[in-house]
């Protein structure tokens, strides 16, 4: 099945099972995190919108641990950089309809938390299709180490995502059921 068909299939599903406050356990996260002992103390996440995995609460846990948390502006040319963010920081929307921070203060993530429209038990992603992700990962990459982790719900999985060269795999999917590694 094309992607494109996958997504439009799981966005319809995510909505109508969103009513259920389906969560993802912190503590998945932070084991998950602990397990790979970064260094570096500087998350990437997102702010959710289209009935994504609110990672906005596992954000400001991760902030209260020492944590510098990220968001991500998206620029043009389907680029995106992160930007420091504490959950007092003003937001402003973007032409997507995203929040995203105001402030100047650019960073690059040691850990990104991924949104996710579908995912394989290989730890492939599909995202909305304009590779804004799979970008941003590339650039961080080229840089430093990159620990990526996707959240998702677990009617999420797909039995195979079709994918490219410029398709990241993630290190790992944290659903509100299960990590897949």
């Amino acid at each position: 099945m094309e992607k494109s068909l996958i997504r439009k299939k799981i966005i319809k599903t995510r909505k109508i099972n969103f009513k259920y406050n389906l969560n993802i356990d912190f503590t998945k996260i932070a084991s998950l995190i602990k397990k790979v002992k970064k260094s570096s103390k500087i998350i990437g996440g997102y702010y959710p919108v289209n009935y994504e995995i609110d990672d906005i609460k596992i954000l400001n846990r991760l902030e209260k641990k020492g944590f510098i948390i990220s968001l991500p502006r998206i620029k043009k040319n389907f680029q995106m950089d992160f930007y420091k963010f504490s959950n007092k920081d003003i937001l402003k929307v973007n032409k997507y309809g995203i929040p995203e921070p105001l402030t100047s203060k650019k960073v690059l993530p040691d850990i990104l938390l991924v949104p996710i429209v579908g995912f394989d038990k290989n730890l492939n992603r599909i995202g909305y299709g304009a590779g804004y992700y799979d970008r941003a990962i590339d650039k961080i990459k080229k840089k430093k180490k990159l620990l990526t982790i996707g959240l998702a719900f677990h009617f999420q999985e797909v039995k195979f995502v079709p994918t490219n060269k410029f398709d990241y795999k993630l290190d790992f999917v944290v659903s509100n059921k299960k990590v897949f590694q």
